[in-house]
């Protein structure tokens, strides 16, 4: 049996990690500023999240959700505390697109309606509603385009306030710093504006957390940079630092009721204690703080590269914005300056990733080897 062959593969195979630095089958060593899609947040085998999860090994991997679990509450009180979103429950599950499959359901489910408004570039998820939602027809089929998603530009009220008017729209889902579209935002003034009016049309607010949570934009949440507070909070990628675990946060407003959401895997103990260790890291370290020194750091950088046309993005979701096509960019970058980025649907983007615990030195380290390909 062959693999599905539906990843175009870079010719680096990592054996072992440690920080910000990945070491190949090779021994060659890389620096890692993509964190595998911003997955990394706290670093490769942190030693405080290795042992998390080789004692919570020792004891028990796995049990159901039909059993006690206090690993779970657990992990709800941290968050709420440290995301200051303690008026949310939280429902745990395996990936940003389950947990925005979950988000979008609830929300049918509690305003009675189908239909859903997303924004151009937008991306969250590759399953059923998810992908819907997901402006890209290359990942849509036709089973996928049968559910009811009208796709918005960012900072139109006008025509956001046309289609929401209508009646039938049960969710408004919006990343606040698209990820893979690109590093677009939202205004302040639009994002409170749709969610005043989600509010008046009895529609549920969808925040899009799974790549820009976690501290990365600079505020636990990106959506706190804009003084406004979602019905449904989705989250997922920096969440276990590469255990795989997503969740949902929904608001005190809307009642659970016994079946309504449900997951075999999600919020089982080994993937607890990785998000346990994870929140506990963040909050030790004063990640979030590091992350916002970085980001005014890594702007004054960029400021003396005339190549890059525009910084996008916040806090450590970055994305350089060049003049020209980045594929070549990002391969010279691995393969001579052993280097990884990451690319975005606007060809001309570098997206900049890293763990939140990186340094200066790591910084100057990028931006010497973006100089020297850049000369080449």
């Amino acid at each position: 049996m062959n693999l599905f062959d539906v990843y175009p593969l870079y010719n680096v195979t990592p054996v072992s990690a440690k920080g910000i630095v990945v070491i190949d089958d090779k021994g060659q060593k890389y620096l890692d500023f993509y964190g595998g899609h911003a997955v990394i947040s706290i670093g490769h085998s942190h030693p405080h999240y290795v042992r998390r999860i080789k004692e919570q090994l020792d004891q028990i991997g796995f049990y159901s959700n039909a059993i006690q679990n206090p690993l779970q509450s657990e992990l709800a009180e941290k968050l709420g505390k440290l995301s200051n979103c303690e008026d949310y429950n939280l429902f745990l599950c395996n990936s940003g697109a389950e947990a925005n499959e979950n988000a979008l359901k609830l929300a049918s489910f509690q305003t009675g309606k189908s239909r859903v408004l997303a924004f151009h570039n937008s991306f969250h998820g590759r399953t059923s509603a998810a992908v819907a939602a997901t402006d890209d027809l290359k990942i849509n089929a036709p089973i996928n385009q049968q559910q009811k998603v009208t796709f918005l530009p960012f900072d139109d009220i006008k025509a956001f306030t046309k289609e929401i008017e209508k009646g039938d729209v049960c969710a408004v889902i919006l990343e606040a710093i698209q990820g893979v579209g690109g590093l677009d935002e939202p205004s302040t003034e639009f994002y409170q504006e749709i969610a005043k009016l989600c509010k008046e049309h009895h529609a549920l607010l969808i925040a899009d957390e799974v790549q820009s949570g976690y501290g990365r934009s600079g505020k636990f949440f990106a959506f706190q940079h804009h003084d406004i507070y979602p019905d449904i909070i989705t989250i997922a990628k920096g969440m276990g630092n590469g255990f795989p675990i997503g969740g949902v946060l929904i608001h005190d407003s809307i009642k659970a009721s016994y079946g309504l959401l449900g997951t075999t895997f999600g919020g089982n103990h080994l993937a607890c204690a990785a998000a346990l260790a994870v929140l506990e890291v963040i909050e030790q370290e004063f990640l979030i703080e590091n992350t916002n020194k970085l980001y005014e750091y890594f702007i004054s950088k960029a400021a003396k590269i005339p190549e890059v046309k525009r910084v996008k993005g916040r806090g450590l979701m970055i994305g350089l914005e060049f003049g020209f096509d980045v594929s070549e960019l990002r391969k010279k970058l691995i393969y001579n300056q052993h280097l990884f980025t990451g690319g975005a649907k606007d060809k001309h983007v570098l997206r900049i990733l890293p763990a939140l615990n990186i340094t200066k030195k790591h910084i100057d380290l990028f931006f010497e080897a973006l100089q020297t390909e850049l000369k080449e």
